[in-house]
């Protein structure tokens, strides 16, 4: 039995399942986790541990789309 839980996306109020992965989270929010970096609860996340990450209540992440230059 999962809990929704609230946290802070680029600022905004969002919920989601307690104990939801990262990627699933960013898949969730409709961002390609293969095209952004995260910072989480004001530190940079590296991609290695992105798997391992579980989302609490209250934490704070910054989702920047990262974007081909032309």
């Amino acid at each position: 039995m999962s809990h929704e839980i609230s946290l802070q996306v680029n600022g905004e109020t969002r919920s989601c399942a307690s104990l939801t992965p990262l990627p699933d989270l960013l898949q969730q929010l409709g961002f390609n986790p293969r095209l952004v970096a995260v910072e989480y609860n004001g530190e940079i996340l590296h991609r290695q541990f992105w798997e391992q990450t579980t989302v609490q209540s209250g934490d704070r992440l910054e989702i920047v789309t990262i974007v081909g230059g032309g």
